[in-house]
């Protein structure tokens, strides 16, 4: 090689590239928080001191929840929190989404994301801060707002942590974005705040960070999955088309009620004949509009599914699959072709933690929670547009956090009242503990990329 140097011996210059590459490269990790068990003592103090404030943050956002999209009353709030703890704070990016920016040095960039959307649920939860809200929906049809995913502890756990670091700055240099994303529900947030240039307009971060509520863990609790941790997630219409008529004379019309009973049986199919057992799939018919009285018989059903699958392959044959038994089953009845619709713009991609930052936060909430509180869990067929920062080039890892008492769990587990999963009208995390343990962990999670 010729670099115009003197032929110094070879172990010397062999010396000085490791010496090089060491101080210099730009990919090489941040060193870890060297001392984790005092570290979370420290962040439990300021979280213990600051839980009333958190508290009282919480309850105001579980009452006053909005829709996708609709998040202009829930982004204020938080842009003033935001403001008050010091990040430099941009809105409206991606329709209603924030970007928080705080900058401590030369350093990695880390950012957390906070989702804010809620769901079109009546909340029959009894509690005294119950969600009492009723909206209009894009078909004009009246619904209740409710938080029943954990979007607003999320947001509280994104808004406790932002203090903790704050107030912590001593402890590390790099850069903070904190994104508050609208539309999760609906799979499009993501995709509007990287249409709307997060990754140009703003630092592009090193990793990514989020939690989720988990309805069936305990509280105090936090669980992982390494790799594929999500589905992909599709949203497809299926109009089935007859002829409608009387319903004392069926034979004088073409009935799209029993064709679409028929195509919702035969969809089934889809999953337990033509996928590998080993391969997950699920196809699920989520409403069903037709008719108006029980005498007649409507000229059209209108089908909504949610599929979900790993394996983009699967996810091809899925939906290739689902037309040609929607079409056989209109041709059997003699039916006009029915329209099968897949809704590209609420299309979300599966979710793969990346396998290093997953473990690397993994033992550092060991260290701070205990091995007992930190414990794996399978891939689930749910769903989260926090995937799109990955396939955006960046590694990120999204744990989840125990929300239930343990002796709901365990008289559940005896043949008791199930647990209600998320997107229940009667699901409820209980906060302290729930939010105490979100903002412990992920400052922790935080600190550990970015300790000096």
């Amino acid at each position: 090689m010729r670099c115009g140097i003197a032929p110094w011996p070879m172990f010397v210059l062999t010396l000085i590239l490791i010496s090089s590459v060491s101080v210099y490269c730009p990919a090489a990790d941040p060193p870890a928080a060297t001392d984790l068990p005092e570290l979370g003592k420290a962040i439990r103090a300021l979280v213990d001191k600051d839980y009333p404030y958190l508290d009282a943050l919480y309850k105001h956002l579980h009452a006053h929840p909005e829709l996708s999209f609709q998040e202009k009353e829930t982004a204020a709030r938080l842009a003033k929190e935001m403001r008050q703890i010091g990040f430099e704070v941009t809105e409206n990016v991606g329709k209603t989404g924030l970007v928080c920016v705080l900058k401590n040095g030369s350093g990695p960039v880390i950012l957390v994301r906070t989702d804010m959307d809620a769901l079109p649920i009546v909340e029959r939860t009894g509690l005294g801060y119950a969600s009492q809200v009723r909206v209009r929906n894009a078909e004009g049809r009246e619904v209740g707002v409710m938080h029943a995913c954990g979007h607003d502890v999320h947001m509280t756990c994104w808004i406790g942590t932002a203090r903790v670091l704050a107030q912590l700055k001593d402890r590390w240099k790099g850069t903070l974005v904190f994104i508050a994303q609208p539309a999760e529900e609906i799979g499009g947030g993501a995709r509007a705040m990287l249409e709307d240039g997060l990754f140009k307009r703003f630092p592009k971060p090193d990793y990514a960070l989020a939690l989720h509520c988990d309805g069936q863990a305990p509280y105090g609790t936090v669980n992982y999955t390494e790799g594929p941790s999500l589905a992909n997630a599709d949203a497809v219409d299926i109009i089935v088309r007859g002829r409608g008529g009387h319903g004392a004379a069926p034979h004088q019309t073409i009935d799209p009620v029993v064709i679409a009973a028929r195509i919702i049986l035969d969809l089934q199919t889809i999953a337990s004949r033509e996928t590998d057992p080993l391969d997950a799939v699920v196809v699920s018919v989520g409403a069903i509009h037709g008719g108006t009285k029980h005498n007649i018989i409507p000229s059209e059903v209108h089908l909504q599914l949610t599929v979900r699958t790993f394996k983009d392959a699967t996810r091809q044959h899925v939906l290739e699959a689902i037309e040609r038994i929607a079409k056989a089953a209109a041709q059997a009845a003699r039916a006009p072709e029915p329209i099968v619709r897949v809704h590209p713009g609420e299309f979300t991609p599966s979710l793969v933690n990346d396998i290093p930052l997953t473990r690397r936060t993994v033992a550092a909430l060991k260290a701070v929670l205990g091995e007992d509180k930190v414990l794996p869990r399978p891939p689930v067929m749910g769903a989260e547009d926090f995937s799109r920062y990955a396939q955006a080039g960046v590694p990120v890892c999204m744990f989840r956090i125990g929300t239930v008492e343990p002796q709901r769990i365990e008289e559940a587990r005896q043949g008791g009242r199930p647990l209600p999963s998320l997107h229940s009208d009667e699901y409820y995390p209980i906060p302290e503990p729930t939010i105490k343990t979100g903002v412990l962990a992920m400052s922790v999670a935080v600190l550990n990329l970015l300790a000096r």
